[in-house]
């Protein structure tokens, strides 16, 4: 695959800026050189993500000093160390951008260890998604040991992580899936309760099931009015997608009675030190529970870096239990 020198290498690039999946292509670019209190990895692995995706259809901008090209988490080996970091270290880290090539660049901090019995694989979805879930469910969410917590788009990448983070943490868990074969894997990966939204309530699975304290949620759109009513009193809605819309329509008065607290956020655009702070929680928290064996990244398909077209098609159609992955020869 690779006609990369010393000074360059292959990466994939957006033809035209933005587009579909097809627009995806291999180019090659100059190889990253790291600032200071940076690492250079040299690439093995790199996950795909829903962010990717919107930002390959022009919707999700780099944020400011981060490459213009997609991918926010790989793992690999350290080929110019920082701060704990020298080189040969293995690693998988949380990028701003620039994962899908064969060398990329990141802050120290935001490295962390490739737990053991982990591959580059395996390690290379782990980032954006076990940061994107202890931020927004154990931080933002509050979840704790005993409580209930729903997770809708459960057998997506994140699913499957929220899943076994909270049940490692002591959590009773609802999935919710489309459709009775998602369901299914949903509840073979962990989860108490499997919804298939496509034929259930899944408002009515939870408040048969006494309610959820945490609900996060991906979907928006006409979810909102039914998150609400699955909440128990007290009960924490936390949104980090809209694939659904992001427009949304409730009554306030349920919201009142209901004393929820509804919140979300993005994981990208926090600032480094910020980053940092939420790597140094993963490993202290996160770590022990992969080591345990309580949490394992689940990889459903991985394609060369020169195919990230098809890998892209494939996240979008939806067909995916767990993570897509790149992989680097």
């Amino acid at each position: 695959m690779s006609q990369s020198t010393d000074e360059t290498m292959t990466a994939i690039a957006v033809e035209g800026g933005k587009g579909p999946a097809s627009a995806l292509h291999p180019a090659i670019l100059p190889r990253p050189k790291p600032g200071p209190d940076q690492i250079l990895i040299r690439v093995k692995a790199a996950g795909v993500n829903r962010p990717d995706i919107i930002q390959r259809l022009g919707f999700y901008p780099p944020p400011p000093g981060a490459p213009a090209t997609l991918g926010l988490e790989v793992a690999g080996e350290v080929a110019e160390g920082a701060g704990r970091w020298k080189v040969g270290d293995k690693v998988c880290a949380l990028l701003g951008g620039g994962g899908y090539a064969e060398y990329a660049v990141c802050d120290a901090r935001h490295a962390l260890p490739i737990p053991d019995g982990l591959d580059f694989t395996e390690a290379a979805g782990l980032p954006e998604t076990v940061f994107t879930v202890y931020a927004n469910v154990f931080e933002h969410g509050g979840l704790k040991a005993g409580e209930t917590l729903m997770i809708h788009g459960a057998t997506s990448g994140i699913g499957v992580t929220t899943i076994q983070m909270a049940k490692a943490a002591g959590a009773r868990v609802i999935a919710t899936a489309r459709g009775a074969d998602k369901a299914a894997a949903a509840k073979a990966l962990g989860a108490d309760i499997a919804v298939d939204a496509t034929a259930e309530d899944f408002a009515e699975v939870a408040k048969a099931a006494g309610g959820c304290d945490v609900i996060l949620d991906m979907v928006g759109g006409n979810y909102f009015p039914k998150n609400l009513d699955a909440l128990k009193t007290g009960g924490r809605l936390v949104h980090i997608a809209a694939q659904a819309g992001g427009d949304v329509s409730f009554n306030i008065m349920r919201l009142m009675q209901k004393r929820a607290v509804i919140t979300g956020s993005t994981l990208r655009p926090r600032d480094a030190d910020e980053k940092a702070r939420l790597a140094g929680e993963v490993e202290r928290v996160v770590w022990p529970w992969i080591a345990a064996g309580k949490v394992r990244q689940k990889v459903d398909r991985t394609f060369p870096l020169e195919k990230a077209a098809e890998a892209h098609a494939f996240l979008e159609s939806g067909a995916h239990v767990g993570k897509v992955v790149l992989t680097v020869d």
